[in-house]
């Protein structure tokens, strides 16, 4: 049984996914410094140069190598910027479901780059990798990632209370500005007969961008 996804990358219209390399290292920095990314990831804060080179020679790659899943940088295809990110991970082959995580630049929000990416992997997911289960799990409080799960055809399955630590801002400037607090999180799942006629409807709603989504 195979247990490992293939190196690959995947384009969309405006879009391609593809491994992290060096290159992506100051726009990573960057991103993972943004005060919505730190609020919603566990990823270290301040997020340093050693953090993200840490990333993409080592993590980023493990994920797929040692079979927890895959990591894509998400670039512009015209401009070839970095966008975002997803994260496929928790993946267990005997079953084929794995959950899937992401992140858009604050420089690319609202043009509906979060949705776009995750539904080029839920449908390469489904149709080449004969998966049958894609996982999100959204923050209580992080409606954009919830319309991003919404705008892809996911259910609502229930609420994992107390799940998670996000992070919040604090008056008095202590731990870097930032203390953690405890957060439900929303289970959404997607089947493969739930993108039945998504991409059609976005193309009818106007596309992608119709929230500002982000993580």
């Amino acid at each position: 049984m195979t247990t490992t996804f293939p190196s690959i990358s995947i384009s969309t219209d405006r879009l391609v996914l593809r491994p992290f390399d060096m290159v992506d290292v100051p726009a990573y920095i960057e991103m993972m410094n943004d005060e919505q990314v730190v609020a919603w990831t566990d990823a270290p804060h301040p997020y340093t140069q050693v953090d993200a080179e840490r990333w993409v020679r080592r993590i980023a790659a493990a994920e797929r190598t040692q079979g927890h899943g895959i990591v894509f940088a998400v670039t512009e295809f015209l401009t070839q910027r970095l966008v975002g990110s997803v994260r496929l991970l928790n993946t267990d082959w005997r079953t084929r479901a794995t959950e899937v995580r992401y992140i858009t630049a604050p420089w690319a929000r609202g043009e509906g780059y979060a949705t776009e990416s995750v539904l080029a992997v839920a449908e390469w997911l489904f149709r080449d990798q004969t998966f049958e289960r894609l996982e999100l799990r959204t923050h209580a409080d992080n409606t954009a990632s919830q319309q991003v799960a919404q705008k892809l055809g996911c259910i609502s399955e229930g609420v994992l209370r107390n799940a998670r630590i996000a992070r919040t801002r604090t008056d008095n400037g202590t731990d870097g500005g930032w203390t953690d607090i405890r957060t439900d999180l929303i289970v959404w799942g997607l089947l493969p007969e739930d993108l039945e006629g998504v991409a059609e409807q976005l193309a009818d709603a106007g596309g992608y961008a119709t929230y500002d989504d982000w993580n």
